[in-house]
């Protein structure tokens, strides 16, 4: 029996799928009188000449093409059995595409004035949902002409944004909130994010539902991943290695990292750092004036506790060389941890033999 109508439906889910073509491809010979049907979660945008001429909501729908029944029959064989005029139906899912996840694949670089290095990197993750808002718009837009077009053929380009979106917000947020004031916004922050956003997903025909940051957090990039990123000039990295060898002997004798590893944040080691900086400069000074005066007088030295290289410094000799007097019981020291602390006095009854 001859095909006199077409009844064309798409009864899927569409799990993951944002756009389906009919047919996926090629084109199709829809007769006059054909039946759409289209879903509650769907809308169809009809295509004829490709030209987008209609938007179907749910129900069923009759298209009318120039394809009519016999008629076309007779007319295609001057086109070698194709049909002179094509059409496509879309079928385009109009539920929300819920629990999509983000995160920032480098850490964000904003402005932390007062503290450390006066910058810090946060790094974030959280989740977002977005609808197609413009059926018509997306297709013509961004789908164009493929069979099937799915979240994940565009997921990439809508993290991009966000992710731009969000280093905007927070460069404009730290220029009046300190960083550790800006970890406890992420309500606000996800906000302000979906704001900014929605003209750049309305360009494509889609609206950003929701935006929300699961953790923001300062990135923990060690003293070297600093400096390669460009945050750290080479008299700053080198003062912080410094500052990181000075507080890891004095505040981590059991050993570890440094408490510059993650110094990338600048929060609460920023104050710390600045002091043990200036601090040093003090430190430096006296330690000089203490390894003079035994030459000229007889053996005193400054500062009431010292590292067993400060101590080897002041008596100008190899940490090593201390060391041994330790361990000789010659020089007093106390053990704290794995770490020793020598005394002023002891070094004094040291170097008076």
């Amino acid at each position: 029996m001859a095909r006199i109508f077409d009844v064309v439906e798409y009864p899927s889910e569409m799990a993951d799928e944002l756009v389906h073509r009919f047919p996926e491809t090629g084109v199709a010979d829809l007769r006059i009188g054909s039946q759409v049907i289209v879903r509650e979660s769907q809308r169809v945008i009809f295509f004829r000449d490709g030209k987008a001429l209609d938007t179907f909501g749910p129900g069923r729908h009759t298209i009318v093409t120039a394809n009519i029944p016999k008629l076309i029959d007779l007319i295609g064989k001057a086109f070698n059995d194709r049909t002179p005029f094509t059409a496509e139906v879309y079928f385009v899912s109009m539920k929300e595409f819920a629990d999509r996840k983000w995160g920032t694949p480098q850490p964000i670089i904003v402005r932390n004035p007062g503290m450390g290095i006066g910058v810090a990197l946060l790094q974030g993750f959280g989740s977002y949902s977005v609808q197609i808002a413009d059926p018509q718009q997306f297709v013509t837009q961004i789908v164009g002409a493929q069979g099937i077009y799915r979240m994940a053929d565009i997921e990439n380009r809508l993290r991009a944004m966000l992710l731009s979106k969000l280093q905007d917000l927070l460069g404009e947020t730290t220029a009046k909130q300190s960083v550790v004031e800006l970890i406890g916004l992420t309500e606000e922050l996800g906000t302000g994010v979906r704001a900014k956003a929605q003209d750049d997903f309305a360009a494509i025909g889609m609206l950003l539902k929701s935006f929300y940051i699961s953790n923001l957090k300062p990135a923990e990039k060690s003293l070297e991943e600093l400096k390669q990123m460009g945050v750290l000039d080479m008299n700053t990295y080198t003062q912080l290695q410094v500052a990181d060898a000075t507080l890891a002997a004095a505040q981590n004798p059991s050993g570890g990292a440094g408490l510059t590893a993650g110094i990338g944040a600048g929060v609460g080691l920023g104050g710390v750092i600045s002091q043990t900086l200036q601090g040093m400069g003090a430190s430096n000074q006296a330690l000089g004036q203490g390894a003079a005066a035994p030459a000229a007088g007889g053996g005193a030295v400054s500062g009431d506790v010292m590292t067993p290289s400060e101590a080897a410094a002041v008596l100008k000799v190899s940490e090593e060389d201390v060391m041994a007097a330790i361990n000789a019981g010659d020089l007093k020291a106390r053990k704290i941890g794995s770490a020793y602390r020598i005394s002023k006095q002891s070094l004094d009854e040291f170097l008076k033999g």
